[in-house]
């Protein structure tokens, strides 16, 4: 069976464009010999840490939504943990309300944009 989850890493920024691609790539590549199905990528780009990790102020931000088996889970985070980098990684298993939310979010982006409401006509 698979499970639905979601993983988030930040990579260092000292990478190129090219690089932090074909480690995106690599990282893909990998849950997909594990027999993982990608449902959705996001690439959040470079921003601003919280504090400091490896005297580095900044990271780039990458979010994979895939569904999997169990087994590959480890595999990934051992790869995370030996890649020089992968500053953080985070991969959370996503029940019944946050496939929901993961879906409903989807949904709404396809609407390309904001309902607007129209202004207030004033009676005077």
């Amino acid at each position: 069976m698979l499970n639905q989850y979601e993983t988030t890493f930040i990579l260092t920024p000292v990478l190129s464009d090219d690089d932090t691609k074909q480690t995106v790539n690599a990282y893909v590549d990998l849950l997909k010999a594990q027999g993982a199905e990608v449902i959705r990528q996001d690439h959040w780009g470079l921003k601003n840490l919280v504090y400091p990790i490896n005297k580095k102020t900044t990271g780039i931000y990458h979010h994979i939504e895939f569904k999997a088996p169990a087994k590959a889970i480890a595999t990934l985070e051992i790869a995370y943990r030996r890649d020089e980098n992968v500053f953080r990684y985070l991969t959370v298993k996503l029940d019944k309300y946050a496939i929901a939310y993961n879906e409903s979010r989807k949904e709404s982006k396809g609407s390309k944009g904001r309902k607007v409401s129209s202004p207030k006509k004033s009676n005077d």
